[in-house]
């Protein structure tokens, strides 16, 4: 936490508001993309054998494949996602989930190229582990699951049921299928077929590590949703105040902040509430 509070007093000015807005559009370009042009959609995808060969931009534009195949539900995910981004931001604030999101894009992309190049000195074959931007999105339910687990969704739109449960059941699931890839990776045949299967459990771990990192350096924070939405209702006022504060001249243009060295002053004379610099408070020709 110490950590984090000094991250966002010297760099939280860049931190992106909305950051999940902007994933979605991704998401939507990618989906255009496997719709119009699917012969394209491949060199999205984050290959690390790839990567070595001069395809550099795929460390950045598997971020873009959509994390489900198309389907009737994939507006409702989209939605989902949607809500369960824009309520962590407002619980965490704006930097804290640009660093939750990008800390585990960087631990995935990092942990697929030191994949590919342990099992390249080890077995002669790297093993190219293509990373899912499903294991994202599932970092940040899992990050909502444990701040509110008693808040109820309608599973498939039709079952009631508690994001604590639905959080419960994914874990299951990757638990399994982790246990599982292991299993095979012990009994395989070949030496490069059982570093694949390891891969794609280490792929797993992965997923889940920018999670519980994130968990125990936030676990002492304890807002709730009647606190969350009076910070952002507060956060709004500052910034609405702060705008109402700076001063316009209404001739120039001129503002507080682009010439802090000027005056400001509104005209008695003039009809409304109009604001003058300096140059042209007495200048400038009444408004009736």
């Amino acid at each position: 936490m110490n950590l984090l509070n000094k991250l966002e007093r010297k760099f939280g000015k860049y931190a992106i508001p909305n950051l999940i807005n902007y994933i979605l559009i991704g998401y939507g370009i990618g989906y255009v993309i496997l719709l119009l042009a699917p012969s394209l959609y491949p060199y999205l995808t984050l290959s690390p054998s790839l990567v070595v060969k001069g395809q550099v931009w795929r460390l950045f534009t598997w971020v873009l494949t959509i994390p489900q195949a198309p389907s009737l539900f994939l507006i409702f995910m989209f939605l989902f996602y949607y809500w369960i981004g824009h309520t962590l931001e407002n619980y965490w604030g704006t930097f804290r989930y640009n660093m939750y999101m990008i800390s585990g894009y960087l631990m995935m992309t990092v942990g697929a190229m030191l994949i590919y190049g342990i099992t390249l000195l080890i077995t002669g074959e790297g093993v190219s582990l293509s990373m899912d931007t499903y294991y994202l999105n599932l970092a940040s339910f899992l990050a909502f699951a444990t701040l509110f687990p008693d808040t109820q969704v309608y599973f498939m739109m039709i079952l009631p049921i508690k994001m604590k449960w639905l959080a419960v059941i994914d874990g299951i699931y990757l638990a399994y299928t982790c246990l599982a890839y292991f299993t095979y990776g012990h009994s395989a045949t070949t030496t490069a077929l059982a570093y694949a299967y390891y891969s794609e459990a280490i792929a797993i771990i992965l997923s889940v590590l920018n999670f519980i990192i994130f968990f125990f350096a936030t676990r002492k924070q304890k807002f709730s949703p009647r606190e969350i939405h009076r910070r952002h209702v507060h956060r709004r006022e500052v910034e609405r105040a702060k705008a109402i504060a700076k001063h316009k001249c209404a001739i120039c243009g001129r503002t507080s902040e682009t010439n802090p060295e000027l005056a400001f002053r509104f005209c008695s004379k003039c009809k409304g509430n109009y604001e003058y610099c300096e140059d042209h408070l007495f200048t400038h020709q009444h408004v009736e």
